[in-house]
């Protein structure tokens, strides 16, 4: 059993879509996979997010054909804020996300687990994002925007993970400002890191790379 953190530059950014094309891709491969939504916020009923995963999820493992959204989660908020200002009541432990994320791991080759916002988002007052991956021990996916400086917030967010010893790969969601990508980003991307890749290209090349070679 091996898990990957998808993670991001922020939030809107692709986490979702890419942890969607992962699953699909890894069960085409034959693996058996799992979903683990550890905190969502804005729900004022059924997590929208954890919702559509394990929908994916139930249609390739059945070990997760029982469970419900609210399984593959282990704290909902209704505040749409980052987990530490959505916790009112300070309910929150790093033991319980853990707890979690080993109990999910059973069930599956695979276990995506999809986070809130970026990497700096505070969880408690003292345990950030960052601090959450680095104690599951797993290596990340990093997804990056495609808008105009989103140069910045990779780099950023690339010095975070390298900062933690976090193994990590990263992936261009095609999505914001798509159209002026080749002109305004790309070129420092093909300078600097010509291996980049876009999740709508490369996600199929890394799956294949990820379930020989982890991170």
């Amino acid at each position: 059993m091996s898990s990957l953190f998808i993670t991001a530059t922020g939030t809107n950014i692709g986490k979702t879509r890419t942890t969607l094309k992962l699953i699909e891709t890894l069960a085409a491969q034959g693996y058996s996979v799992g979903v683990y939504k550890p905190i969502e916020t804005g729900v004022t009923d059924i997590p929208a997010d954890a919702a559509v995963l394990l929908e994916a999820c139930r249609k390739v493992n059945n070990a997760f054909k029982e469970l419900t959204p609210a399984d593959i989660t282990a704290y909902t908020f209704e505040l749409p804020a980052a987990p530490f200002c959505a916790d009112e009541n300070k309910r929150i432990t790093p033991e319980m996300l853990i707890e979690k994320h080993q109990a999910l791991s059973g069930l599956c080759d695979i276990l995506l687990i999809e986070g809130a916002g970026g990497l700096m988002v505070p969880i408690t007052k003292e345990y950030l994002m960052l601090h959450f991956i680095k104690e599951l021990d797993c290596p990340a996916l990093l997804v990056t925007p495609s808008r105009l400086g989103c140069i910045n917030d990779t780099l950023l967010s690339m010095m975070a993970l390298r900062s933690f010893d976090i193994g990590f790969d990263w992936c261009v969601n095609l999505y914001e400002d798509k159209e002026d990508f080749a002109k305004v980003t790309q070129p420092y991307y093909d300078a600097v890191f010509p291996e980049w890749w876009s999740v709508e290209e490369g996600l199929e090349d890394f799956a294949a790379s990820f379930t020989v070679n982890p991170i």
